[in-house]
C-alpha cells in the first residue's frame, strides 16, 4: 500500500530549527540554562490510508547521550561520538480516526514541576514521557511526566539534537494501553498494525557554539 500520510508543523519547516517557545529549556540570560515556555506545537496530518481506525503520535529525540557523566558539567563537552539513545517527549495513542490536528498548547502550556497527568485526554490517551526517568531522584522535579515536554538537550553537547514528530495510522481503534505506559511499550504494541506513518523533524541546541 502506498504511504500517502503526511504531517505538518507550521511553526518550523521540516528539518529546521525549533523555536525556543516549544522547548523545555533555553540558554539563560545569566547562565547556560533557563526554563522555556514549553508549549506543544500545532500539528496537522492528512491523507490517512483506507482502513485507518486510530492514530498514534510520538515525539522522540534519538540523540540523547547514553552516559551522563559530562552532561551539563562546566568545563566539559559531551563528545559527538558518544553512543546515543532515544528520549520520548510525547506519547499519545488512541487518537480517533476522524481527528486530523492538535491545536497549539494541547499537550503542554508550560513547565510543570513533578509532571503532568497521563491517561485519557480530550483527544486520545497520553503515556509518560522520558522526563519521568530523567528527573527521578530530583526532590524538586521528580514525578510522572505525561503528555508533551519539549527539547532540553545538554547545554554543553557538541551536536544539535533532532526531534521527530511521527504520526502513525493504525488498523486498530485502540491499543488498550493502561497506566503510565512508555514510548517503547507503544512501539512494541503497534507492531503489525501500522498502515502508514509520516514524520516532521526539527533541530534544537542550547550550546551557543553548536547552532541548530
Amino acid at each position: 500500500m502506498q504511504n500517502t500520510l503526511s504531517i505538518d508543523i507550521a511553526a518550523w519547516a521540516n528539518e529546521s530549527t525549533i523555536p525556543s517557545k516549544f522547548a523545555f529549556g533555553k540558554p539563560g540570560s545569566d547562565g547556560p540554562f533557563a526554563l522555556s515556555e514549553n508549549i506543544s506545537p500545532s500539528i496537522r496530518w492528512a491523507s490517512a490510508p483506507k482502513g485507518t481506525q486510530s492514530f498514534v503520535l510520538i515525539c522522540h529525540d534519538p540523540d540523547v547521550p547514553s552516559v551522563a557523566d559530562d552532561v551539563n558539567q562546566a568545563g566539559r563537552t559531551v563528545p559527538a561520538d558518544l553512543p546515543r539513545v532515544s528520549f520520548y517527549h510525547w506519547v499519545l495513542v488512541d487518537i480517533p480516526a476522524d481527528v486530523d490536528h492538535l491545536e497549539e498548547g494541547f499537550g503542554s502550556q508550560g513547565v510543570t514541576p513533578r509532571g503532568k497527568a497521563y491517561g485519557a485526554a480530550a483527544i486520545g490517551v497520553n503515556g509518560q514521557n522520558s522526563y519521568t526517568d530523567w528527573f527521578a531522584g530530583d526532590p524538586d522535579m521528580e514525578g510522572t511526566y505525561g503528555a508533551y515536554d519539549g527539547p532540553c538537550p545538554p547545554w554543553n553537547d557538541s551536536i544539535a539534537h533532532r526531534y521527530y514528530f511521527t504520526i502513525y495510522a493504525l488498523d486498530l481503534p485502540s491499543l488498550n494501553m493502561e497506566g503510565a505506559f512508555s514510548g517503547a511499550q507503544v512501539l512494541d504494541a503497534m507492531k503489525g498494525h501500522v498502515l502508514a506513518s509520516a514524520q516532521h523533524m526539527g533541530r534544537y541546541s542550547m550550546n551557543p557554539k553548536v547552532p541548530a
